[in-house]
């Protein structure tokens, strides 16, 4: 994954940058290795963020898939609300990443008809370590422009 743009003078906020860039590298890696109850996994995410990742790793493992190529992630977007969550919205460009079958080696890329370009809209939580957790988050297809 390239990381462009996550980069924030205020340290609070690059904070939540750096642990929600770490939370999408520690579910890609799970996928890799095949291992939906990876700890890095566990270690950036909390409550339904932890299950919801913990299920998509394991679509991944159970359809016998990883992942290869690139992935553009870029536009990030940082603030802490009123309630002292952080919120990171950020985009994903997947137009050259793919899956791979890990018996028959083949690729699979974005269908046609589906949009390569993916929003992401999360919600971290600060925890007693202060490490910044995923607790909530969304994925939209085809929510960000080039």
């Amino acid at each position: 994954m390239n990381f462009e743009g996550w980069t924030n003078s205020d340290p609070k906020l690059q904070a939540i940058l750096d642990d929600g860039r770490e939370a999408l590298r520690a579910e890609h890696a799970a996928i890799i290795d095949a291992d939906p109850d990876a700890e890095a996994v566990a270690f950036y995410n909390s409550g339904a963020a932890l299950e919801s990742s913990r299920e998509w790793i394991k679509g991944y493992v159970e359809a016998d898939e990883s992942l290869t190529g690139e992935a553009r992630v870029f536009d990030p977007q940082v603030r802490i609300n009123s309630s002292g969550l952080g919120v990171l919205f950020y985009c994903m460009d997947e137009s050259k990443g793919a899956t791979k079958n890990r018996k028959t080696g083949k690729v699979t890329g974005t269908p046609d008809d589906m949009s390569p370009m993916l929003q992401y809209r999360t919600t971290l939580e600060k925890d007693g370590k202060g490490v910044w957790k995923t607790r909530s988050g969304e994925t939209e297809r085809g929510a960000c422009g080039q």
